[in-house]
């Protein structure tokens, strides 16, 4: 149980300068060798700004973030390839021997003393059953049938910034499943170092847009967040 590791391995230089010259193509005459000039920070971050308040967010698909993602479970991975404008390389149980594979627990089976010995027996029986097909003759391919979801991967993964946000907006909310959760966060505040006003609006829509899509299955947080937003609206009413 090694743990969650993320970095962010790669990401286009200046992202944000990137995706401000792209928005002057669409909103001025800028073009070609126009482009190859340096734009004031000021003039990047509204920019920026202006794109994201007009939904104008296919230009934030100029700059990509490549993650190096590692000490989760395969059942993360099945979920977060679900994100489809990304692309993906994962560890393969076809060629990677997993005989002395390591495997998540969750929060939930640690708390449990109970839980997490039977859980961990478990893991220790399916270890020794892939061993003892492997050692019978059985290729890998076929051995990793027995394997389970909590099985340990990595997994390198690359995101447009456009596709990040909606990745960052399912989620970051507190009705995503926490192993994921915990990744989305992780991977957040790494692209918040290298762009931040790209990013600022980025994660649940509770907080980037005041709204819940929960219904009755809303965690509930929006409600402190209206709270709160209605009581710094007030301090600045009384700070006039």
């Amino acid at each position: 149980m090694a743990g969650l590791k993320v970095y962010l391995l790669k990401y286009t230089p200046d992202p944000e300068l990137v995706v401000a010259k792209a928005a002057k193509v669409c909103y001025s005459r800028l073009s070609g060798e126009g482009l190859l000039g340096e734009i004031d920070k000021e003039e990047v971050r509204r920019l920026i700004r202006m794109l994201w308040n007009r939904g104008h967010l296919s230009v934030f698909e100029h700059a990509s973030f490549t993650f190096s993602i590692s000490g989760v479970s395969r059942a993360l991975t099945h979920q977060l390839v679900r994100h489809r404008i990304a692309s993906y390389s994962q560890k393969s149980q076809r060629y990677v021997d997993e005989q002395k594979f390591e495997y998540v627990v969750p929060p939930s089976v640690i708390k449990d003393p109970d839980a997490r010995v039977r859980f961990q027996a478990l893991m220790e029986e399916i270890r020794a059953c892939y061993e003892n097909l492997i050692k019978a003759g059985i290729a890998r391919e076929d051995a990793r049938y027995v394997l389970p979801n909590a099985c340990e991967t990595s997994i390198v993964a690359t995101f447009n910034a456009r596709s990040l946000h909606n990745f960052f907006r399912l989620r970051c909310c507190f009705k995503a499943q926490w192993e994921i959760r915990r990744l989305a966060y992780r991977m957040l505040s790494q692209v918040k170092r290298v762009a931040p006003t790209l990013f600022e609006n980025a994660g649940p829509p509770c907080i980037s847009e005041g709204i819940c899509h929960e219904g009755i299955h809303s965690c509930g947080r929006i409600l402190r967040v209206k709270i709160a937003r209605e009581g710094a609206r007030l301090e600045r009413v009384e700070g006039n």
